[in-house]
C-alpha cells in the first residue's frame, strides 16, 4: 500500500520534491536540448545540495535584485512601474547569458511600485519615493513599529495585532482599520460588527487593498512569462520561497533594531514567548510557498544573526533555537532551506553545521567560507562567497582567479555551489561570465 505524504520520513519527502523538481508538471520545454539541459542542472544542483558529487561546481549568478534592468539600459524605478520593460529587461539578460547559467531568477524581488503606492507603504522607500529617481535599489525603513508594551497582543491573537495595530502603522492607506472590531467578536446577531465597515475611511482602506491585489496581479503576470520563459529554454529556478527567523521578524519587521537589542536586556521572557508564537507562523508560511514541481528551495535571509550584531551567548540564547526549530521543520518536510549568513558568522562555525547531512545549505556573504568548508562543509553544503566589491569593480580574470581558488577549496568532494557574497545591481557583465568560465575549467569533477 503506498504511503501517504504524512507516513513518508524527511528523506523520502525530500527525494520526492527532487524528483518533481527534475520532471516538473506543466512545463513545455522549448526543444528536446533545452529539457536535457534542465534535467542535467536540476541534478547538478541537487547533488551539490545533498553534499555530493556533480558532474561540475553549479553557479547562481548574483543577480536577483536589479541588475538585468541595468543591463538592459533601463533602471529600477523604470521596471517597478513598466511591467513591459520590465519583461523585456529579464528576458534580453535570459537570451544573452543562456550560455553562462546553471539558474535564472525572475524578477520577483523588484517590487510593483503602483501597489506600494495605493497602500502608502512606509517600511520601503523606492526610486522616487524617498530615495533619488536613480538609485539602484530599494530600502528598508527602520522604526519601531511594535511598541514595547505590545508583547502580550502579538502572542494572544498575531492575526488580529497584524491587522489592527500593525498594518495600520505601516500601511498609510489602512489608518483607519484600527476602528475594526476583532474577527472573534462577530456572534450570530451581526449587525454591530458590521458598523465600521461602513465608515467612509474604512471603506477607503479597503478600496487600496483592492487596488494593490489589482496592481499584484499585474506585475505577477509580468513575473509568470519571465519565469515561464527561463523553464522552457530549460533553467530551473533556485527560490520557491522566503522564510527568516523568529528573531528577524521581530527584529526587521516589528521592533526594529534598537527595540529588540533593548529586548535581549528588559524583557527576555516576553522575547521568548514571541519567537515561539511566531515559529509555526513561519512554517506554515514557508511550506505552502513551495509547491510541486517547483524548487524544492526556502531561502531564509538572517540578518540580526551575525558577529557584529550579537555574542555568541546571545546568538545561543536568543537566536539558535527558534531558527533551528524553523529550518528542521522545513528539513522535515523534504524542503531543502538556503541559508543566507548576511555579513559575517565566522563565530558561529562551530553551531550552525548542526544539521542532518545533506538536508541545509548555508549561503555566505563576509564569512571565512574556507573555515566553514572545514568546519561544516562535509555535512551542509555551502555557497558564496565572491566579495560584491570584486564583482561590480574588478577585471574578469581577477574574478575568474577568485573563482578557481574557491572552487579548488570548497569545492573538494562536492557540496559546494559558486555564487556571489550578494547580489550585485550593476557591474562589467563580463565579471559574470567569468564565473561560468571559472566553473567550466576548474569546477569539473
Amino acid at each position: 500500500m503506498e504511503k501517504t505524504w504524512a507516513e513518508l520520513s524527511p528523506e523520502e519527502k525530500r527525494e520526492q520534491r527532487f524528483k518533481l523538481w527534475l520532471s516538473p508538471p506543466g512545463v513545455s520545454f522549448a526543444s528536446p536540448q533545452a529539457e536535457k539541459a534542465y534535467k542535467e542542472r536540476v541534478t547538478r544542483f541537487t547533488k551539490a545540495f545533498k553534499v555530493q558529487k556533480p558532474d561540475r561546481v553549479p553557479v547562481i549568478l548574483p543577480t536577483m535584485a536589479s541588475y538585468p534592468a541595468y543591463y538592459a539600459g533601463t533602471d529600477l524605478l523604470t521596471v517597478m512601474y513598466d511591467y513591459e520593460k520590465l519583461t523585456n529587461a529579464w528576458l534580453k539578460f535570459l537570451k544573452d547569458f543562456e550560455q553562462d547559467m546553471d539558474t535564472f531568477v525572475p524578477p520577483a524581488m523588484v517590487p510593483p511600485g503602483k501597489a506600494l503606492e495605493s497602500v502608502d507603504y512606509k517600511l520601503y522607500k523606492w526610486p522616487g519615493h524617498g530615495i533619488a529617481g536613480n538609485t539602484t535599489s530599494y530600502q528598508c525603513v527602520e522604526g519601531e513599529w511594535m511598541k514595547a508594551d505590545e508583547y502580550d497582543a502579538l502572542i494572544k491573537d498575531p492575526s488580529d495585532f497584524w491587522l489592527r495595530i500593525y498594518m495600520p502603522r505601516v500601511f498609510g492607506a489602512f489608518k483607519a482599520f484600527t476602528q475594526l472590531p476583532p474577527w472573534t467578536s462577530f456572534e450570530e446577531i451581526a449587525i454591530q460588527s458590521f458598523v465600521p465597515f461602513g465608515m467612509p475611511d474604512v471603506q477607503a482602506g479597503f478600496q487600496a487593498l483592492l487596488e494593490a491585489g489589482r496592481e499584484s496581479l499585474k506585475w505577477l503576470g509580468a513575473v509568470g512569462v519571465v519565469a515561464g520563459a527561463a523553464a522552457a529554454a530549460g533553467f530551473p529556478g533556485i527560490m520557491a520561497g522566503l522564510a527568516k527567523a523568529p528573531f528577524d521578524t521581530l527584529g526587521d519587521t516589528l521592533r526594529g533594531t534598537q527595540g529588540i537589542m533593548m529586548d535581549m536586556f528588559q524583557r527576555p521572557e516576553k522575547l521568548h514567548a514571541a519567537m515561539e508564537r511566531i515559529v509555526p507562523l513561519t512554517i506554515s508560511s514557508a511550506v505552502s510557498a513551495v509547491t510541486p514541481g517547483g524548487a524544492p528551495l526556502v531561502i531564509m535571509p538572517l540578518h540580526k544573526g551575525a558577529d557584529s550584531f550579537m555574542s555568541i551567548k546571545q546568538y545561543e540564547t536568543f537566536y539558535w533555537p527558534t531558527f533551528k526549530k524553523v529550518v528542521m521543520a522545513l528539513v522535515n518536510e523534504g524542503i531543502t532551506p538556503i541559508l543566507f549568513a548576511e555579513g559575517s558568522y565566522n563565530n558561529r562555525l562551530d553551531i550552525i553545521g548542526d544539521f542532518p547531512k545533506g538536508t541545509v545549505a548555508w549561503y555566505f556573504d563576509q564569512t571565512d567560507i574556507f573555515k566553514a568548508k572545514e568546519k561544516i562543509g562535509d555535512r551542509c553544503c555551502i555557497l558564496g562567497n565572491i566579495p560584491t566589491s570584486l564583482l561590480m569593480t574588478g577585471k574578469p580574470q581577477q574574478v575568474k582567479e577568485y573563482c578557481r581558488k574557491l572552487i579548488e577549496v570548497c569545492g573538494k568532494d562536492g557540496g559546494y555551489i559558486l555564487a556571489g557574497g550578494a547580489s550585485i545591481d550593476e557591474g562589467n557583465p563580463e565579471n559574470l561570465r567569468a564565473m561560468m568560465a571559472a566553473a567550466k575549467e576548474y569546477g569539473v569533477y
